[in-house]
């Protein structure tokens, strides 16, 4: 069985190994660094360290002039607070002026279970992918998570990160890539293509497994470069499967299903299928949510067979 980490536990102990090797490296927290792992950094460095209270809109205010003056802050608190507590600041102080801030979130999509609707971020891809000049990368698993911190680090410019609550399983080894810009193939396929992100690339894994069993050879691509987008991976797929399903804990508006469909619609036209949350959900253990609302290895089978009848 594979190991299971959190992507915010990942995001923790790679916060202190950057501040090791990056005295310039700043982190803020909206008074929820026990539960963004934060706290690992604001013990290694106290100096370094902002704790902004319950006032995110302040926090990225205070990060764009921490960036101004030369300094790389991680801000960090749930994905339901930012971008949308604070998206005027985000837009104004950070996106506008390109500032080099990495806003980092943990608790995304339905998966933070038991904290019910109010906690459950699944808009807020759709409100950082609207902002120009933004990288928007959602990891799917700790070690793509690390990797995708220390390319943010070392690249000029705002980010937008998207972790996740739970553990979830690893799917990489250490020797893994990471590239902005650049999917991710995980397994290669000629009759469809399931594109997923975060949290539901291991579901989308065990659904071509299912498949297979099918006589279905299903390629997947883990697209974890939101934006950008890896154009050329997609237009490839749309070529060679001709079929495209995506999948997302997130609506199915402005996320990664309507990117995807923007691509193809102007290029290469095929059939698409979307494996996303329609609208908002109740409080319940995140399995149960997952299931109930179907972002599940199960779903996404479904899904693919739907789209391959469109494919003829």
């Amino acid at each position: 069985m594979a190991q299971e980490i959190s992507t915010r536990d990942a995001y923790g102990q790679a916060l202190v190994e950057l501040g090791k090797s990056n005295p310039d490296i700043v982190v803020l927290d909206a008074d929820l660094a026990k539960s963004t792992q934060t706290q690992h950094f604001s013990k290694a460095f106290p100096e370094r360290f902002f704790d902004c209270g319950i006032a995110e809109q302040n926090m990225i205010s205070i990060a764009a002039g921490l960036a101004s003056s030369g300094k790389i802050p991680f801000a960090s608190t749930f994905a339901v607070f930012l971008p949308g507590r604070c998206f005027d600041q985000v837009r104004m102080s950070i996106a506008q002026p390109g500032l080099n801030v990495k806003m980092v979130t943990t608790h995304s999509g339905i998966s933070v279970g038991e904290d019910g609707i109010s906690h459950q971020a699944i808009e807020d891809m759709a409100l950082a992918c609207a902002l120009p000049g933004v990288t928007v990368v959602v990891p799917a698993d700790a070690v793509e998570t690390v990797k995708a911190l220390k390319a943010a680090a070392e690249t000029f410019g705002p980010f937008y990160i998207r972790l996740g609550r739970p553990k979830v399983p690893v799917i990489y080894t250490e020797d893994y890539k990471f590239e902005i810009g650049r999917a991710s193939c995980l397994r290669e396929g000629k009759n469809a293509t399931i594109m997923a992100i975060g949290t539901m690339v291991k579901a989308a894994l065990d659904a071509a497994a299912v498949l297979q069993k099918e006589g279905l050879e299903c390629r997947v691509l883990n697209m974890s470069s939101m934006q950008p987008i890896d154009q050329a991976a997609i237009l490839k797929a749309a070529d060679e499967t001709r079929a495209i399903v995506t999948v997302e804990e997130h609506l199915a508006n402005g996320g990664l299903g309507s990117i995807v469909a923007r691509v193809v619609t102007a290029n290469q036209p095929v059939p698409m299928e979307f494996v996303s949350m329609k609208g908002y959900a109740m409080s319940g253990k995140p399995a149960e949510l997952m299931e109930r609302y179907g972002l599940t290895s199960e779903a996404i089978a479904e899904a693919v067979r739907t789209v391959l009848k469109r494919k003829g």
